[in-house]
């Protein structure tokens, strides 16, 4: 049980969660190509992407893990993303800070989605058993490829007014 749920339960919300700061954060980075604030999808890439960090951190873990890490630097670049945002209104350089930090929240939401893929699809699992497969570090790699591209065309187009 966790926070009164089955754990599977509480994983289903978690992996919800989850992959709506996926959707809703790429929403978001393709309005930043196109030039556009999109206010409505930014706020639900921040709800999700927190939640899915917050209920992250109540698996029975014991210690300090690597994913408890990436939630925790997580959470950092979106409160980055969230005073640029909301609080400094992209003035200045917050436009920058915003784009990039909102681009990286992103990223480890579909590192952790390439992750958990790995381990949890069978499929997936046959070809790359171990996280340090080549097809495990080949995919890693492409998304973090993409990620970049698209956070530098966001960067460049990205111009409110």
């Amino acid at each position: 049980m966790i926070l009164g749920m089955s754990t599977g339960l509480f994983t289903g919300i978690h992996v919800l969660l989850s992959l709506a700061g996926i959707v809703t954060g790429f929403i978001v980075m393709f309005g930043m190509i196109g030039g556009k604030r999109l206010p409505s999808w930014t706020a639900w890439f921040f709800v999700t992407s927190i939640l899915t960090d917050v209920t992250g951190f109540f698996f029975p873990f014991k210690g300090i893990t690597p994913a408890i890490i990436l939630g925790v630097l997580s959470l950092v670049v979106l409160v980055v993303a969230i005073i640029g945002y909301y609080l400094k209104r992209l003035a200045g350089s917050w436009r920058a800070r915003y784009v990039i930090t909102a681009a990286v929240a992103l990223y480890f939401n579909v590192f952790v989605l390439i992750v958990q893929s790995f381990e949890k699809i069978g499929p997936l699992k046959a070809i790359a058993p171990t996280q340090s497969s080549p097809p495990f570090g080949i995919t890693q790699l492409v998304a973090l490829g993409l990620l970049i591209v698209l956070t530098v065309v966001a960067f460049r187009r990205f111009r409110p007014v």
